[in-house]
Parts: C-alpha cells; structure tokens; sequence
C-alpha cells in the first residue's frame, strides 16, 4: 500500500468515527476554514512553533522546503522561516529569520511580545525583537554539549514575566536548565529515563500563573508538573492523553496539548489536540489523524489567543498551521 493510499483511507476512518461520536465535547472546537490566508504560491514548510502576541498575532516557525527526519542537513533556509499572521483575517504581517537557521523547532512569545525560537540542528536559542531584531544568542552554533553554555537539540523555551526562562534540552540531554533574565546559567534538572523528574525528550513547556513549569515528555507519553525549582509536583499519564508533543498554558488557565500520536509506524494512527485544567482533568478534545480541514499528520505545537483561538502547527506531511474556535 502506498502512503497516498494509506492516508486516505486512514482519513476516512477518522471521518467516520467523528460521525458516530457521541462525545459533545470533542465538538466544542471547530476548524476555521480558510484560514491563513497566504500569499499565492507561498511555500509553508513543516511547522515546528507556534505563538500569539498580545495584538493576537499569530507568530509560526517554519522550515519551508527543508526537510528533517534523520540526517541533519547541513544548509540553512533561505527563505523566511518566522512568520507573523493576522489571528482574525489570516493575512500575512510580516516575515523574516532566512538564511538564520537550519532546523526550526519551538517558539514562544514572552509577556514583552518578544520572540524566543529553538533551532534543533544549531543546539541553538535565539531571542529576537517583535519586529525580529536579534537580541541574544544562546548555545555555541552547531556544537551539542551538556553544561550553561550549550545545548543538544534545544526543543522549546518557557519565559517568566520577570524574563527568566526555561529550555527543554530535549533531543540529545533530557534535561531542563534554566537561565537568568540576562542568560546566566542557574541551574538544570533532569536526565534521560522514566521516573519522577527523568525525561525521554521533553519537547514541549510553559509556566501557569503561579509559576509552575508543564513539560511535554513526548517518548514518556506524559505531562509533567514542576515547581519554579524543578521539584516534580505531579505526573499527567494516560491512554485519553496519549503522547503529548507540545503544549500552552492560555490566559484561561487551561493547559492546550497536542498528541501527535505514536509516530508513522503505528498500526493506530492519531493526532488531536486537548484540553486540560490545571489539576490534569481533561475538558475537551478534538482532530484526527489525516490531511482534511480539522485534521492532523503530526501535530507538533499549539498556542491560544486571547481571543480563544487555538493555533495547531503540523510538521511531517501535514506542514501546515490551522485555527480552531469556538
């Protein structure tokens, strides 16, 4: 069977089980068709990152027609990799960050509408201005390594309002270190392995109100909860969850959580988004595996409007950023 036929047919399967749902949560969210509205014969790529600014901006994190599955390319991405879309209209605002990097992954904004983006492939963080000015650079460029200066495939970044933040150190370290508001190393926790406060590529994090630090332990297939000095507060782990990829606390105080489900070999493919209290109850859920409109390949990263508009990137085949609301 050929993966054009495979997906198809998988489509068809997850369009059927929607229909006889009887779950009224999962249609809670709907997909806004149409939406982005990109300029004709724009290339979106697969999309690693995603955020909304406090003017509900959409910032996404693209690598165009670089591809990344399991060597490492070697040149960076001429085209613009950062992209700042309209929440409400789906028009494009701005664009930039070409030839900058090689393997984009996460993106976060801070409570500044600044810019934070990981590069996989650099083991590299960045911060840049709203308008993309380069503040800070963080790790040697494509030199992996365990201590304050460098990283191991960087995945994701979580930024206090004080500008403290947080990396998951994901691909090559499983850890969390965490910096200072001017990039001093502080401390890390974290190692590779399955217990309390061990990570198997933690690839997703952010922080509640209170301080409290959410990790998207993807390979762990859990959620874990820490406190602002890495002491594990609580595990989240179950079939309903799935495998989490990525993850957003909303100023609604939900927890938003992509499963990008258990990979391409998996007999059952899923992908969905969910959403969780702070107390890990899930609320809703909604997607399924495919390539229609709602639907998701591998979906790799969230973020939510003020608005309520829930953004879900999709890297793999699906490269492509979708809007949910309700």
């Amino acid at each position: 069977m050929t993966t054009k036929q495979r997906f198809f047919i998988v489509a068809i399967l997850s369009i059927f089980v929607s229909c006889v749902s009887e779950d009224t949560d999962s249609k809670e969210y709907n997909v806004v068709h149409g939406w982005p509205r990109l300029p004709e014969n724009f290339l979106l790529g697969q999309v690693g990152g995603v955020d909304v600014d406090s003017h509900n901006h959409v910032f996404v994190f693209h690598r165009s027609d670089q591809v990344w599955r399991d060597e490492i390319p070697t040149d960076p991405i001429n085209a613009r990799t950062i992209l700042s879309i309209d929440g409400k209209t789906g028009e494009l605002v701005s664009a930039w960050g070409d030839t900058m990097f090689l393997i984009p992954h996460g993106l976060s904004v801070d409570s500044q509408d600044n810019i934070w983006v990981t590069d996989v492939g650099y083991h590299q963080v960045f911060k840049f201005s709203h308008e993309g000015e380069l503040l800070l650079t963080f790790g040697e460029k494509g030199v992996p390594g365990l201590d304050g200066e460098h990283f191991d495939g960087p995945t994701d970044v979580a930024i206090t309002p004080g500008g403290e933040f947080y990396v998951s150190d994901g691909y090559g370290n499983g850890r969390i270190a965490k910096f200072s508001a001017e990039g001093e190393f502080l401390f890390d926790w974290g190692t590779k392995g399955s217990e309390q406060g061990e990570f198997d590529l933690p690839h997703g994090i952010d922080l509640d109100p209170n301080g409290f630090v959410y990790v998207a332990d993807r390979s762990n297939s859990r959620i874990q909860v820490f406190n602002g000095e890495g002491s594990f507060v609580a595990e989240w782990k179950s079939a309903e969850l799935g495998r989490p990829w990525g993850l957003t606390v909303g100023e609604d105080n939900f927890v938003y959580v992509v499963d990008g489900g258990d990979f391409e070999a998996s007999e059952s493919p899923r992908s969905r988004v969910l959403k969780l209290d702070l107390d890990g109850n899930i609320i809703a859920a909604w997607g399924s595996y495919g390539k229609y409109d709602g639907q998701f390949v591998w979906a790799h990263d969230v973020g939510v409007g003020r608005d309520g508009g829930v953004y879900v990137g999709d890297v793999y085949y699906g490269m492509r950023i979708q809007k949910f609301e309700k």
